[in-house]
């Protein structure tokens, strides 16, 4: 019988061996490259590094077609700039694009705001400026786009009432440098986004320290009821960079927040809050306004949006107008209180088939958590005898998570009021469907001592 004889990998004819190839990664690849000529040279096989291109720097033919050179030279050049960045470069990436999508068919004023890339140098001179490390995450996308001009509106999300308006700017990091944080109470600590109008910034963590947690983002709120000035709690936006990002970029681009004047509200409409009486649809969409809250005292500020709209296909018969509200409010800690008026913000809006009327209203509370639910009364426009109900559904309204700073967490307990699950307050509801925010409680915006404005404001 004839000796067996040796087959090796490398002799395998090309077509079955380019496919075990097409299996590989990318350092997997590199490594084949090393094992023999044969496999050096299928190893560079254009459509081999067509598809890596794609994957992690979703490279395209265009791209590809405008660098001059093969896909192979293509992807050495985009890993020697950003190989860094691969965990997070793909998402990113992804998110921008999504975004700039969106943003050119709902909001195109706001892509002239976009700036260009940073590099890799004026980021490592950012880092020695304020002798701290930038994030991977934070790092890859700024090396995308540089955050957004000092503009209005604002990138990261607006939010308007009748006389108090939000707008937050997606920093560039030269700006946030200038705003890094080596006060007591806020050490360390990179502005992400700011408010023209209110001074709000949110924050990211760059070192564990106060009671922070490495690299997550939050909105300040300082204690009010505390002596000490670095007493500032925080209420939690995101655990990392990259989380805080992605996450608002897929809910603005899959419409969970809506577009107003070329602006986006961050209003989040609970699923399934939604409820039709007859031809009336009602939904509701609601925000937390972190720079009209506090922790300490315990003062959570709400905005609603609500949606009423009749039905293209009632008859005009159905035509009708609204008379009066009725709210029934349940806190978290289980106090309920009945809230009713005339009209919506001092409007009596009058339905008629496929007509939409939207307002926003506003209510105050001392619990984290509360929901509200209720009904319109309405009568018809042919007949004011007939009277009718149209159910507003439940809604819930719960305040981002919070924490306390280390100082105040050091301290005796005695010598500072019980935290909000040890004991019952007494609430004041405002049903907000008036002309004032209700008691906002002396909330101190001036309390943000120290807090910054952009150098080129």
């Amino acid at each position: 019988m004839a000796a067996n004889a040796q087959l090796r990998v490398d002799q395998l004819p090309a077509d079955p061996l380019l496919h075990v190839l097409s299996l590989l990664g990318f350092r997997d690849l590199i490594s084949c490259s090393y094992v023999s000529r044969r496999l050096n040279d299928l190893s560079k096989h254009n459509p081999l590094w067509r598809s890596l291109c794609s994957t992690h720097w979703l490279l395209t033919d265009a791209d590809r077609l405008q660098s001059g050179v093969s896909w192979y030279c293509l992807f050495k050049q985009y890993y020697t700039d950003l190989g860094r960045y691969m965990q997070y470069y793909p998402a990113l990436k992804r998110a921008w694009e999504q975004l700039k999508v969106f943003l050119q068919l709902r909001c195109p004023r706001m892509i002239a705001s976009l700036k260009e890339g940073a590099t890799e140098v004026e980021l490592n001179d950012i880092e020695a400026q304020i002798g701290c490390r930038l994030p991977d995450d934070y790092r890859c996308s700024y090396r995308i786009h540089n955050g957004q001009k000092l503009v209005i509106p604002g990138l990261m999300g607006s939010m308007s009432l009748s006389n108090h308006y939000r707008s937050e700017v997606l920093l560039d990091v030269e700006t946030a440098a200038g705003g890094f944080q080596q006060r007591k109470g806020m050490r360390r600590c990179l502005p992400l986004t700011f408010c023209f109008h209110t001074g709000l910034s949110q924050y990211m963590a760059l070192e564990p320290a106060e009671g922070r947690r490495m690299y997550e983002s939050f909105y300040p709120c300082p204690d009010q009821t505390a002596q000490d000035p670095s007493a500032i709690d925080m209420f939690i936006t995101g655990s990392s960079f990259f989380e805080w990002f992605t996450v608002y970029v897929q809910d603005v681009v899959t419409g969970e927040y809506p577009i107003i004047r070329d602006q986006i509200f961050r209003y989040v409409h609970e699923k399934g809050c939604e409820e039709t009486t007859g031809d009336i649809t009602v939904s509701v969409s609601t925000s937390f306004l972190p720079e009209l809250s506090s922790v300490h005292p315990p003062h959570f500020f709400f905005t609603y949006r609500i949606r009423i709209e009749m039905s293209s296909s009632a008859s005009p018969e159905a035509a009708c107008q609204l008379d009066s509200r009725y709210w029934k409010i349940t806190t978290s800690d289980g106090n309920v209180e009945e809230v009713q008026g005339p009209g919506v913000v001092g409007e009596f809006p009058v339905m008629t088939p496929g007509k939409v009327h939207e307002y926003a209203s506003c209510t105050t509370f001392s619990t984290p958590t509360e929901f509200m639910e209720g009904h319109y009364t309405f009568h018809r426009l042919a007949n004011k005898e007939e009277v009718f109900h149209v159910a507003i559904p439940r809604f819930h309204m719960i305040c981002p998570p919070f924490r306390e700073p280390l100082v105040r967490t050091q301290k005796a307990a005695a010598s500072y009021p019980p935290r909000l699950d040890d004991h019952d307050h007494d609430d004041e509801f405002c049903d907000g469907d008036g002309d004032d925010f209700g008691d906002l409680r002396g909330i101190n915006m001036a309390a943000l001592e120290g807090a910054w404005c952009p150098r080129h404001i």
